[in-house]
């Protein structure tokens, strides 16, 4: 009957693990290692000592991160979508609540949509007083007054 020596066993195992853990995880975690099992698996297949498939699973695990990280970083990270509320920032709106941040409250009317808002530099901002866009957080914008001319 025919065997596996234990470190072909092992890394068969290995590799299956890995590659196990890349199907059920979201994005790429487990794909490098995957590809050092294999490498290394490869390795004892042909008898090579044990040091040495320890070395390939590493130097593969390593390469193939280093290789594969622009592509991931392009293609797997979230990438921020811009909305067209950012059309806003720069725009002028009318306070319709008093602006303040220590109390939580405050609201802007902005092309006739009212906005949660808050003070860019802390400071509370009266009831009818002209403010400028300067950033958008979510669903609230952040002003300060218009400066006067």
């Amino acid at each position: 009957m025919f065997s596996l020596p234990g470190h072909v066993i092992f890394w068969i195992v290995a590799l299956v693990i890995f590659l196990v853990v890349e199907a059920v995880s979201v994005g790429l975690v487990s794909i490098w290692f995957a590809a050092g099992a294999l490498a290394a698996l490869i390795c004892a297949a042909l008898h090579g000592p044990v040091w040495l498939q320890a070395v390939w699973f590493v130097v593969v695990s390593g390469v193939t991160l280093i290789l594969t990280r622009p592509l991931v970083k392009k293609y797997v990270t979230a990438k921020s979508v811009a909305t067209n509320a950012d059309r806003n920032i720069g725009r002028s709106a009318v306070v319709t609540e008093k602006i303040d941040n220590l109390a939580g409250t405050g609201t802007v009317k902005l092309d006739g949509v009212l906005w949660t808002a808050r003070s860019m530099n802390d400071d509370p901002i009266e009831e009818g007083v002209t403010v400028v866009v300067r950033e958008i957080q979510g669903v609230k914008v952040l002003v300060e007054p218009e400066p006067e001319e």
